[in-house]
């Protein structure tokens, strides 16, 4: 026969006040059992009142610490089994019960060093000295009843400030359930997590090539020093259930690297810098901050927008067109973006040094001179290293002088002008008109007028890609007198003067057929898009013309529609020139006035010193 195997349960390391159970298992039992303690046979009639044998189990409820000791056990076989009669099997295995007489109190430890943060989990672990067969029962004081698990660790989900507080635990095990003495009180404290916030340079709409710098801030009273966890999803995949996923998401770093379709989320350090954006690198990113296993609230999401190349764009107020002494102001814009350029400006392709005037985009001449004349153009930069839009598309600029000392003579002299027909432009110098050329400047470039004989252009068929700006240049470069030309391949078109009209001057416009060469009788004049005048005499006149009545002016009849000409309206100087002219003479007659004033101060004296002599003469007489 085989020897009996002894167990015990829950443990051979018991203690006081538990249930023990022994079973004695045998190969062929045949109902009675034997027990024995350290080596001595227990008659079930000796045995103490809480000892009960029940087939082959040996049962000692509320154990002490004299129940400790060696045990064994042996099974009878009777001659049913074996026809050779009755026999006992050999004596089972020894099992050493111990019994300690201190209840024992398991110890509550948590895996926070600090406060829990709201959004995040605590873990709780009730620590017992080694033995098996223990379920374990949680208890907080707002709890009327105790949470029962199999293993030595709880988890408490931190939703509120309220979750937090006093936690209890304990152990217990066998049938009745034997209870371990209550731990120690833990407090768990919870304050409210904080939010993090990204925050993006240079701004959150960017254009290829750029460098773009995010950032994860946790605003945190104290020296904790948090690490981040950046995600970026694509915009198209973006959901209200993003915060969710991105608490969980700190959760799991813990863990593992768990990573989602359609998204990219890792642990980096607070900055992240992305070096010459592409398309890809659109999307919406959060971030979280971590100190030990606490997490921040996920941020509110910040959408990038990777763009394609930046462009600038230059506009002008309030017009192109300007007298010197006018002011105008250039403005550059980004498209699409407004947030961190700086500015450069370029006349004719020189950068312009002066760039206390392009400060915030906007490049203000005041007041206009000459030499301001040209063609302009602007280019943005920001972040570090500079990156550069492209450059803007030209803007011109056109000052004309009060009283130019070369003028730029048009034949016809008119704005306006039919294809095929022929144009002659001369540069005029009150001195001498050596050494002006007359250049211009179409939608291709600038260039010299194509035929030109000294100061003289002459072009014999104009067609619409000699519209444009003429103007006279010196050898040294100085731009006078530049005039708006405008080709027209339709059948009418508006005359009117390629110079500003005098302010109180006479403004007077005619409609012009192509195939008649004279004004048409039945037209309509319009400024800035609004109807000003229906003539049937061909012509319209606008007597006493004031700055008001600039504007873009065209004609229209049966026979078809002019193109637009600018009116500049220029004012008078002559009231200034008249206050100049009296302060000169006053100037140069000073030095006569001053020989008069001594000659009449000398004739006094002289008159003076007669009397006196007189008045002596006279004395000695008497």
């Amino acid at each position: 026969l085989l020897a009996p195997t002894l167990t015990v349960t829950p443990d051979r390391h018991a203690f006081t006040g538990e249930t023990v159970r022994l079973v004695c298992l045998t190969e062929y039992y045949s109902g009675w059992t034997y027990w024995f303690k350290a080596d001595t046979y227990l008659y079930v009639s000796q045995m103490p009142d809480h000892y009960t044998v029940n087939g082959n189990i040996l049962t000692i409820r509320r154990a002490t610490v004299s129940d400790a000791g060696q045990y064994q056990c042996r099974g009878y076989v009777d001659g049913t089994i074996f026809q050779y009669g009755g026999s006992y099997s050999p004596q089972s295995n020894s099992v050493s019960l111990i019994v300690k007489d201190l209840k024992p109190k398991p110890e509550l430890t948590s895996d926070l060093a600090g406060a829990a943060l709201t959004g995040n989990t605590v873990t709780l672990t009730c620590r017992m000295d080694l033995s098996t067969g223990w379920d374990f029962y949680w208890y907080k004081h707002t709890l009327n009843s105790e949470t029962k698990t199999e293993t030595n660790s709880y988890t408490v989900k931190i939703d509120s400030v309220s979750d937090g507080g006093q936690f209890w635990c304990r152990a217990g095990r066998g049938k009745p359930v034997y209870y371990t003495q209550y731990s120690d009180a833990l407090w768990v404290n919870v304050t409210v997590s904080p939010k993090a916030v990204v925050t993006v340079r240079p701004d959150e709409r960017v254009f290829r090539g750029e460098t773009v710098t995010l950032r994860c801030d946790v605003k945190w009273e104290g020296n904790t020093e948090w690490t981040y966890r950046w995600e970026i999803e694509e915009t198209s995949n973006w959901n209200r259930n993003t915060v969710d996923r991105c608490t969980k998401e700190c959760s799991n770093s813990r863990t593992n690297n768990q990573k989602h379709r359609n998204s990219v989320s890792w642990c980096s350090t607070q900055e992240w810098n992305i070096s010459s954006v592409k398309d890809f690198n659109s999307g919406n990113y959060t971030c979280t901050g971590q100190k030990n296993t606490q997490c921040s609230q996920c941020s509110d999401a910040v959408t990038l927008t990777v763009s394609a190349e930046a462009q600038a764009a230059v506009r002008v107020s309030p017009q192109p067109w300007l007298t010197e002494g006018d002011s105008v102001t250039l403005i550059c814009e980004v498209t699409g973006s407004s947030t961190g350029w700086t500015f450069s400006w370029f006349r004719d392709d020189d950068h312009l040094s002066d760039s206390s005037r392009g400060a915030g985009g906007s490049y203000t001449l005041s007041p206009a001179a000459l030499q301001h004349t040209g063609v302009y153009t602007c280019r943005a930069e920001r972040g570090r290293p500079a990156f550069n839009t492209n450059n803007s598309s030209t803007q011109p600029l056109w000052i004309t002088g009060v009283s130019p000392s070369v003028s730029l003579e048009v034949s016809p002299s008119r704005s306006q002008h039919f294809s095929s027909d022929s144009l002659s432009l001369s540069c005029e110098d009150q001195s001498n008109s050596a050494g002006w050329t007359v250049r211009r400047y179409t939608d291709r470039n600038t260039e010299d007028c194509s035929k030109q004989t000294g100061s003289t252009c002459r072009i014999v068929s104009l067609s619409t890609s000699d519209t444009g700006v003429y103007w006279c240049q010196s050898e040294s470069g100085e731009k006078r007198h530049p005039l708006n030309i405008t080709v027209h391949d339709g059948d009418v078109i508006l005359v009117s003067s390629v110079d500003p009209v005098i302010e109180g001057d006479t403004l007077t416009l005619h409609c012009l057929h192509r195939s008649t060469n004279s004004p048409i009788l039945r037209a309509d004049f319009y400024k800035d898009g609004s109807l000003v005048q229906s003539q049937t005499t061909g012509e319209m006149s606008i007597t006493s013309v004031s700055k008001s009545h600039e504007g873009f002016y065209y004609c229209k009849t049966e026979r078809g529609q002019s193109l637009h000409s600018w009116i500049s309206v220029r004012a008078s100087y002559s009231g200034q020139i008249s206050v100049f002219n009296i302060l000169s003479f006053l100037l140069a007659a000073c030095p006569y006035l001053l020989s008069t004033v001594v000659l009449l101060f000398k004739c006094y004296r002289a008159r003076g010193q007669y009397i006196q002599q007189i008045s002596q003469d006279a004395g000695v007489s008497g």
